[in-house]
């Protein structure tokens, strides 16, 4: 039957899912240990929501059924890209992935503390910075005493690494 002798209530409206954060062609997934764990619930409470989810039609059941499905295949396109970095075997005494870095920065006197994790980790609520980010880009490869410098419009920013640790 043609869509033009169908109701306009009947149509289905195809869910909007949004993209998950970017990482540039080219580029691993790294994650860490954690954020691999993350990503394996996450898809786990979208199977539970799924097969948990009771809508009051049909249609509301079929379109939150393929937004789930949906965001459950980017998830696992993601989880199946994902390469874990063994933080016991990162070098001690050097930024690299995973790593907590104490920084000083600019003039502030106080001490700031950020992980350098997978994209899908980055939280900065939770001072973790994705490893593609400009900032840990900048550590990447620094030692303790080392600057960093973060060229802005207006002024540099001087990053001091004061500690790192896995």
């Amino acid at each position: 039957m043609s869509r033009g002798f169908v109701k306009e209530d009947d149509q289905e409206v195809t869910p909007l899912v949004p993209p998950r954060a970017e990482i540039p062609n080219g580029l691993t997934n790294y994650v860490t240990q954690i954020g691999w764990d993350e990503l394996i619930a996450e898809k786990q409470a979208l199977i539970e929501e799924k097969a948990n989810f009771e809508g009051s039609t049909e249609q509301e059941k079929r379109i939150t059924s393929n937004f789930i499905t949906a965001k459950i295949h980017l998830l696992e396109e993601r989880i199946s890209t994902a390469k874990i970095v063994d933080l016991s075997k990162q070098p001690k005494s050097e930024i690299r992935f995973g790593a907590t870095v104490t920084l000083k920065i600019g003039k502030t006197p106080k001490l700031q503390s950020y992980q350098i994790v997978g994209v899908d980790e980055a939280d900065i609520s939770k001072n973790k910075i994705s490893f593609i980010s400009p900032i840990a880009k900048l550590l990447i490869g620094k030692k303790v005493g080392e600057k960093a410098i973060l060229k802005l419009a207006k002024e540099d920013r001087v990053f001091v690494i004061k500690g790192i640790k896995y």
